[in-house]
């Protein structure tokens, strides 16, 4: 079997004008979205098996002993599903973490609040995670960024554009805290959103965000307080229960945001504050309380802002809850009755000849001097692939579970941070995963230069064992490509082989590179979707669609390298080199409500699907070999127009 589907392919539109409507053209114009989901497509499909194959692990799971994780995963459930009960209890569980608030008289009171928010998995204003160390990749470290806000992005609380939407979030807030029993509800809410307005003002923007040498600024506790006396960092520390040898040493990503925060501190009454804090618990907590807050809370986060038309079944909202708190112990589960071993061999020599691929285009290019090729080189030999699952699991031994779901949530988020307390400072561990197996996704990671394929996207149509070489190297070896394509892209760049944020870039060679990366910020900026209002962000995009430009090209030569033959025999009328790059627009087959689409545009950093496809591939020679196109074909791009980088 080939591996493509070519059942929605439309005639009348030619490959070489909409390589992505060509392919699937048909599926767009008659598949209708869910109308519990945002979007549709072949990501979507395989999200939707791997949730059918959990749901049967979870229900069949037989055994109430809650010092195992398979009776935790299965009272988690439980808890969730226990809807007369939680009906029952309504507001009530909200009840002594708002008394929390009312102690809240002054600064110091409000960092020490702030403190145990972030402890207990609220909202924090000021937020603190581990990670790999950038200025020593072999420990983590404790990193403190900005936070504090309900919308989506900063750029809700300013441009007019959002300005509906940012109306709609005050109405939003004061239905929540009305159902949360304050009578002046709407007053707090009106102090709330002028509050996180004038967070947003000091927040970084995505784009700034991107920089990780701008937001590796290495400081001590002691360096924090002073840079934003605005909070009380003794009070804070002891809200959060944070220990003074953990958090000598942090990475601060966004100084100015801190500096600023003594301004907003300063000019914002206490009352402001408590209807903030008031409104950070109950949203945080809104998906596991009575219909009356989860229809809300469903009303504005995803019908408004997404245009999601139903609110998911109970049973999809409890899977996603129990793999948010033992995500590890269902994915055991997982592995062990959905993920074929061959599949892993298979992508064994995927990645190794998509590694030889890259390694031989780099050792050939021509605007690269010697001194950073071997850099690059380097960088390349140490990148540590991971595919199907981790070869250890985490312990939830410690982690406690009880009748009652909003306690099991606080639980979890407790449990989670001391996990995290745990880490830092100490040794990276090598073996641990971002990702659960049983994730339909991918990701490279800049500070570990690792590359992870968890095993619910190793199937169908991204990878399928069956399948010929042409269509595997297409879809999944154009997505192996694009995540070792992320460790030289504007960010990954930025770091070397162990994941120590380095300039290995002489002058002319970091001007070279950002002379490429230019003009593909140039071809993507101002593309706007088919029927969605509003366009692409260029700067915002550069890292994946580098990443996406890389992943073909290269997955394109690793193809000839397995002895691919982009002249062998036609099946279907098609040259294995047009399969290829058929089996690339296959997996992009997707449409999204207008509604989502918009929002993405502001906020995520991948392009639309359409021009994943066809901004791509009119980049890449072998697609125009393929294809044969000419001036005058809507996909055809002079040869010196065309965006190379590795």
């Amino acid at each position: 079997m080939t591996g493509l589907d070519l059942s929605h392919r439309l005639d009348d539109v030619r490959p070489q004008d909409d390589l992505f409507r060509h392919l699937n053209g048909g599926w767009l114009a008659t598949t209708q979205i869910d109308p519990d989901k945002t979007s549709a497509g072949a990501f979507i499909d395989l999200r939707d098996e791997a949730e059918l194959n959990v749901r049967r692990i979870v229900e069949e799971i037989d055994n109430d002993d809650p010092d195992t994780d398979d009776g935790k995963i299965a009272r988690l459930y439980a808890t969730f599903m226990d809807e007369a009960r939680i009906e029952e209890l309504g507001a009530e569980p909200l009840r002594s973490l708002l008394a929390r608030v009312d102690e809240i008289v002054d600064p110091t009171t409000l960092s020490r609040h702030l403190g145990w928010s972030l402890r207990h998995g609220f909202s924090s204003l000021v937020g603190m995670g581990e990670d790999a160390d950038p200025g020593e990749p072999s420990r983590y470290i404790f990193f403190v960024g900005q936070g504090g806000l309900g919308l989506p992005d900063e750029e809700y609380y300013r441009l007019e554009q959002h300005s509906d939407t940012l109306a709609g979030y005050v109405v939003h807030v004061a239905r929540m805290l009305r159902l949360a029993g304050f009578e002046d509800a709407e007053a707090q809410a009106d102090a709330v959103v002028a509050l996180e307005s004038r967070i947003a003002a000091h927040h970084w923007d995505k784009v700034r965000n991107r920089d990780l040498r701008a937001m590796f600024n290495p400081m001590s506790y002691e360096e924090l307080a002073a840079s934003a006396p605005g909070i009380d960092w003794r009070a804070y520390a002891e809200g959060a229960e944070l220990p003074a040898d953990k958090v000598r040493e942090l990475v601060v990503m966004q100084p100015s945001f801190m500096t600023g925060l003594a301004e907003v501190v300063a000019g914002t009454p206490i009352e402001a504050w408590r209807s903030w804090a008031r409104w950070k618990i109950v949203t945080a907590l809104a998906p596991y309380l009575s219909s009356a807050f989860v229809d809300e809370n469903f009303d504005f986060y995803a019908r408004q802002l997404s245009g999601t038309e139903e609110l998911r079944p109970r049973w999809k909202r409890g899977l996603s809850f129990v793999e948010g708190v033992i995500g590890e112990g269902v994915g055991r589960l997982y592995v062990d009755r959905h993920f074929r071993p061959e599949a892993k061999h298979a992508m064994d020599e995927l990645v190794s000849n998509l590694i030889e691929a890259y390694r031989r285009s780099i050792s050939d290019l021509t605007w690269m001097t010697e001194a950073t090729r071997e850099e690059a080189l380097l960088k390349l030999s140490r990148f540590r692939p991971k595919i199907g699952y981790p070869t250890k699991w985490r312990d939830y031994s410690g982690l406690r579970v009880g009748d009652s779901l909003v306690d099991n949530v606080i639980a979890s988020n407790v449990f989670d941070f001391e996990y995290t307390l745990s880490k830092v400072l100490g040794p990276m561990d090598p073996e641990e995963w971002a990702m659960l197996p049983q994730t339909v996704n991918a990701y490279y990671h800049p500070l570990r230069n690792e590359i992870v394929f968890p095993a619910a996207i190793l199937q169908p149509p991204f990878f399928n064992v069956d399948a010929e070489d042409a269509i595997n190297y297409g879809a999944i070896g154009a997505v192996i490509g694009h995540e070792i394509g992320h460790g030289f892209d504007d960010k990954g760049s930025t770091t070397d082989g162990e994941g120590r944020i380095r300039d290995w870039w002489t002058p002319e060679d970091r001007d070279a590179f950002e002379s490429r990366t230019k003009r593909l910020v140039e071809q993507f900026e101002g593309l706007s979707p088919e029927g969605v209002e509003g366009h692409v962000n260029g700067e915002l995009t550069l890292g994946e669609n580098i990443g996406d430009l890389g992943g073909v090209g290269i997955a394109y030569k690793a193809w000839r390298i397995a002895g691919g033959d982009p002249d062998g025999e036609p099946v279907d009328g098609l040259t294995p080199a047009q399969r290829f790059f058929l089996g690339y627009a296959q997996v992009w087959r997707s449409k999204r409500r207008p509604e989502m689409a918009k929002m993405l545009l502001s906020v995520d950093p991948h392009s639309p699907a359409e021009f994943r496809v066809n901004e791509i591939v009119r980049n890449v020679d072998a697609f125009h070999d393929a294809f044969g196109t000419r001036p005058g074909d809507a996909l055809w791009l002079e040869p010196e127009r065309r965006v190379s980088i590795w």
